[in-house]
């Protein structure tokens, strides 16, 4: 699964500002929203309804909230980046600044879980989560996501 395609045109935001975990998560359903054409209270709605159900949370700052949501004709993803980690529950207890968030399709099934897969395993690497923490722009965050999900060339 290639997760640097899932990531939507205008759907990375930089140096954004939140003092609580649903803050951040407004953040996020306002980028989905501008970005796939979406009614933003539904998507946050969504959002805290599967937080509801248990933190996204996955440690090490990285959280990847994830919901269905109607309007939708395939998976897509935004990306936040916090300038100040919020608590947010995560399984290590330690503050989140990095938010990948995956959008589905009502009727979506196996493609969901293995994007959530795909995004985990790509914010699981230390030096992943580092160069998300120092790029600048927009276009650099996609190209950390495009090389990560690059195939292995044979020497």
């Amino acid at each position: 699964m290639d997760i640097a395609q899932l990531l939507a045109t205008d759907g990375v935001v930089l140096r954004s500002g939140a003092s609580s975990k649903r803050q951040a998560l407004h953040t996020v359903a306002d980028t989905a929203a501008r970005a796939l054409g979406l009614n933003e209270n539904r998507v946050l709605e969504s959002l805290l309804e599967r937080e509801a159900l248990g933190s996204t949370g996955l440690g090490s700052g990285v959280a990847v909230p994830h919901a269905r949501v109607e309007g939708l004709e395939r998976i897509v993803a935004v990306f936040v980046r916090l300038d100040t980690p919020v608590a947010y529950d995560a399984v290590d207890d330690r503050p989140v600044d990095l938010i990948f968030a995956l959008f589905a399709p009502p009727s979506d099934g196996a493609e969901h879980l293995r994007a959530l897969a795909a995004a985990s395993r790509a914010l699981r690497s230390s030096e992943m989560r580092q160069q998300l923490r120092q790029a600048h722009t927009a276009d650099a965050i996609r190209a950390l996501f495009v090389r990560d999900t690059a195939p292995a060339t044979a020497a």
